[in-house]
């Protein structure tokens, strides 16, 4: 799973937008990690097995709509 984490981080490095609390620009490894968090509730490493095809799905999506 972190893999997966790690490559969508790669893939936005610079596409995040500006924000106000991130003066020095955003984390996008750390912010694909809570976004997984959020919408599971529970950290992506204790979701069980049978999520993995959701989770990657959900991992895609936030590549396509980068926020």
């Amino acid at each position: 799973m972190w893999v997966l984490i790690q490559e969508a981080g790669d893939y936005l490095q610079g596409q995040l937008p500006d924000h106000p609390n991130h003066p020095r620009g955003r984390n996008p490894y750390a912010h694909v990690a809570i976004c997984v968090k959020s919408k599971f509730n529970a950290s992506y490493k204790d979701i069980e097995d049978e999520k993995f095809d959701e989770i990657v799905n959900y991992i895609n999506f936030l590549k396509e709509n980068p926020s």
